[in-house]
C-alpha cells in the first residue's frame, strides 16, 4: 500500500476528516488532501507526527512507497547541507574580508601616504596568508559539500 492510501485509511479508521487531521498536525487541509491524492508528500517532521498520531512505526508508513523513501532521504541530505555550507561560506567571506582590509591598508599607505601598520605581534606569514588560507579551505569545503549532496 502506498503512503497516500495508507494515510487515508488510517485517517478514516479513526473517523477524522481531513480538516481534523490537518489541525492535529498544524498544517492546512489542502496539504492533507495533496498527501492523500499523492500529489505531494509531507516532510519528515510531519511523518513522525503522523506515526505518533496513528500509533504505527515510521517504517510501516515509508516501507511501501519508494517515492516517499527517496524524498525522505533527499530531505535528510538537505537538512545536513546548509549548516556545513554556511560554515565554509563564512570562511570564504572572512578570508575575503581580511584580504580587502589588507589591500586597503596597503593602498592607503602607498597612495595617500598614511602609515598604517599591521601590529608587530602578528607573524608576517599569518597576516599575509591567513586570508588566502581561509578562502581556499572554505572554497574546497563548500565545493566538496556541493558534490556530496547534489542529486
Amino acid at each position: 500500500m502506498i503512503f497516500s492510501e495508507r494515510l487515508k485509511k488510517e485517517r478514516e479508521k479513526r473517523g477524522w476528516s481531513q480538516t481534523e487531521l490537518a489541525e492535529k498536525l498544524h498544517v492546512s487541509r489542502q496539504s492533507v488532501s495533496k498527501w492523500e491524492t499523492g500529489k505531494n508528500y509531507p516532510s519528515i517532521e510531519v511523518i513522525i507526527s503522523l506515526s505518533d498520531l496513528f500509533g504505527i512505526t515510521i517504517d510501516e508508513m515509508l516501507r511501501s512507497d519508494d517515492e516517499l523513501k527517496k524524498k525522505v532521504i533527499q530531505d535528510s541530505k538537505k537538512l545536513a547541507y546548509p549548516r556545513w555550507k554556511a560554515f565554509f561560506d563564512s570562511l570564504v567571506l572572512l578570508g575575503a574580508f581580511l584580504l580587502v582590509i589588507k589591500l586597503m591598508i596597503l593602498g592607503l599607505n602607498y597612495f595617500v601616504g598614511t602609515n598604517f601598520i599591521i601590529p608587530d605581534g602578528l607573524p608576517k606569514i599569518l597576516s599575509n596568508f591567513l586570508p588566502l588560507a581561509f578562502m581556499i579551505i572554505g572554497g574546497i569545503g563548500s565545493d566538496q559539500l556541493k558534490n556530496k549532496y547534489i542529486d
